[in-house]
Order: C-alpha cells, then structure tokens, then sequence
C-alpha cells in the first residue's frame, strides 16, 4: 500500500503503519471480511503529527478521506443496518459515528461535506457553506472540492458508484476512471430529443459541478455527450435499496 506520511505510533500489536496505509488496509479487510479492529483501533490512536500529510497535501487527503468513508460505509451497513433501513436514514445513519481518526469519531455526513468536500452543506445544491464546522473540519478539509469524489463516495444505496481502494500517488487516475466508469453506465444521451439523463447526485450538488454548463463540461471531458452537444439535463431517480460490498473488480 502507498503511504506518504509519518508512521503512525500505534500500541495495538502488529500495526505500525502510516494513516494512508491504515486506511487503505481498512477498507480492503472490509472487503475481505477480515478483522478491523487493529486498523480503527491505529487510526484513532494517530495523532496530528502522524496526519501531517494527509492535512498538507491534496492527493494524499483525498485518499484518505475517501477510504474512510468508504470504509466506514461498510463498517456501519455491517454492524449498526437498521440505522440504514430506517425511515430517519439521512439523520441516523449518515450522523453516527463511522470511523475515528485521531481521537475525533466522524461520521460520514462530516467525512463527505466538512472534510472532502471543503465544508460545504449537503443543503442548497452544493452552492451553501456548511454550518457548524468543527476545529477537526477546519484543520483538515481539503481546500476545494473535486466533484469527481461523487463517483467515489459509496453510502451503501444500489445507485451509489463501486467502491476501490484510493493511493495518494495515482488518485487523480482512479478518480478519471471511477468517473469514467459511473458516467458509462448512468448517463443516456437522447440526441433525438437533445436530453441527457444524468444520475441525481448531479442535482443535489449541482454547485459543485459548477452548475448546467459544468455538469455538460465534465460529461464532455468523459465522452457522456458529444464535445458539440448542449443538452438539457434531466436528473434520474436514486435507488436507495441497501447495496453492501459493492467494490469494483
């Protein structure tokens, strides 16, 4: 595993790894059905010295952050399913504590809109600032938010994208393909009607896309639509059947 960061201290035997390595490892025994213990166990133990890349540099927190929600998705969808399946989903499941880090539980709400996407509320059609950010969102968000986090970010819904295990040194090439792949299999282009039928994720964080003409330039950048086309957007329905283990081959 890829790892760029001070080698975490941890007194759990066997585990003296760096955060990205740790979280890494994390969501691969998640896959496997391994223990986890060891791992969220150093992970909670890493102090601020131990995160200084994963604070400082831009690939290695986007690794990072999106491994332990990814991780934290399955984690919780395993042990605590009926916050997912109940009608209070988006305050119970998306608000309990998913993984720690560095002493501070963080649930998948503050891991997606106060760190990766640089404190941004989950209201407004990605346009709003967030409120309420804590000191750890402060010190450890990414400075802007990569709107191709959104075809990496797994909640456990069937329409959710395919979970891979993110290395700081090659996120800019997953993240392309992540993207690539979710577009390919979620966008319909009717050039008939001139309409494209884009995944809802485009909607609810239409501002991090950088508004219609963004969301038609990414779609562009991908092959979704054709470089000359300007259709209209129509956003599809989410499926939020309940979907664990869904990684990619």
């Amino acid at each position: 595993m890829t790892g760029s960061s001070p080698a975490v201290r941890s007194s759990t035997p066997g585990v003296d790894s760096t955060p990205t390595a740790l979280a890494q490892d994390l969501l691969v025994a998640c896959r496997r059905g391994d223990p986890t213990e060891r791992y969220r166990t150093a992970l909670a133990e890493a102090t601020d010295a131990d995160l200084h890349r994963v604070r400082e540099d831009r690939r290695t927190g986007l690794a990072f952050w999106l491994n332990c929600y990814n991780a934290g998705t399955q984690l919780l969808l395993e042990e605590r399913s009926d916050l997912y399946e109940s009608p209070l989903r988006f305050v119970r499941f998306f608000h309990a504590s998913a993984v720690t880090v560095a002493g501070t539980s963080l649930p998948l709400d503050r891991i997606e809109n106060g760190l990766l996407r640089g404190g941004r509320s989950k209201y407004g059609l990605g346009y709003l600032p967030k409120i309420n950010v804590t000191n750890f969102e402060r010190r450890y968000r990414l400075d802007d938010c990569d709107p191709r986090i959104h075809f990496a970010l797994n909640c456990g819904a069937e329409s959710c994208p395919a979970i891979r295990a993110y290395e700081p040194d090659r996120v800019d090439e997953q993240l392309d393909l992540a993207t690539r792949s979710y577009l390919d299999a979620t966008v319909a282009y009717d050039s008939g009607a001139n309409t494209v039928l884009v995944p809802r994720v485009f909607l609810w964080f239409r501002g991090d896309f950088g508004g219609g003409s963004g969301i038609r330039e990414l779609l562009r950048a991908y092959d979704a639509i054709p470089d000359d086309a300007t259709p209209k957007i129509r956003y599809d329905s989410w499926d939020w059947t309940k979907a664990a283990g869904k990684f990619a081959e």
